[in-house]
């Protein structure tokens, strides 16, 4: 490796809007703040919403009607 060109690798906190706070290492400076991490996000949780996509598809149907081709 060359000498001077790198980037430093420094220690840094990453804050969590839950609260969390996880010290990594990184070549950025200061802290850094995200919006979701290992603790509050709902796969890691187990507590996930099942989304009715069912549903979704008929009402977009009923809107818009099924367009069929015939070939």
């Amino acid at each position: 490796m060359k000498q001077g060109i790198h980037p430093d690798y420094d220690t840094i906190k990453a804050t969590c809007t839950c609260g969390n706070v996880i010290e990594t290492r990184s070549t950025l400076k200061g802290e850094l703040h995200l919006d979701v991490c290992s603790a509050c996000h709902p796969f890691y949780t187990g507590q996930q919403k099942v989304v009715d996509t069912g549903g979704r598809i008929d009402k977009f149907k009923q809107r818009f009607g099924a367009v069929r081709r015939s070939k």
